[in-house]
């Protein structure tokens, strides 16, 4: 009878696990092609993604927003010390189901002359529509 008990419960556990993995979806890196963009200016972002901007910019945070057959990705770096900053785009490509969007934060070079003031620098790049998972790195 323990016998039986420790099967049924192995077996259980064994279909649990298989059908749990069905349903994942399989994100893949890969790059199938690049993805064409643009760096918007923040006169042409859309109000509702500039509001979403304004309550997250303290703090990094990453996101996107579509608007009508347009894509756009955010990408900011939270509350800076001075001013200077920028912001490269070191890829954005898509996979078989994803976007891959990576950027970094360049500060201040030293020749540079430095405003004191808290600044806010992020990214917005704008790009055909795919109705993918978009990974930011």
């Amino acid at each position: 009878m323990r016998l039986f008990k420790r099967c049924t419960i192995i077996v259980i556990a064994i279909v649990t696990l298989l059908s749990s993995s069905c349903g994942m979806k399989k994100t893949s890196e890969e790059k199938v092609r690049d993805i064409e963009f643009t760096v918007v200016n923040d006169e042409d972002i859309p109000e509702t993604l500039k509001n979403a901007i304004e309550e997250k910019k303290k703090n990094a945070f990453k996101l996107s927003y579509a608007d009508n057959n347009d894509l756009y990705l955010v990408a900011g770096y939270g509350e800076q010390p001075t001013g200077g900053y920028s912001i490269v785009v070191d890829e954005l490509y898509a996979t078989d189901n994803t976007i891959v969007f990576a950027t970094t934060l360049k500060g201040p070079q030293e020749e540079q002359s430095i405003q004191n003031f808290m600044t806010y620098p992020y990214i917005v790049v704008k790009m055909e529509y795919l109705d993918y998972e978009v990974i930011y790195k």
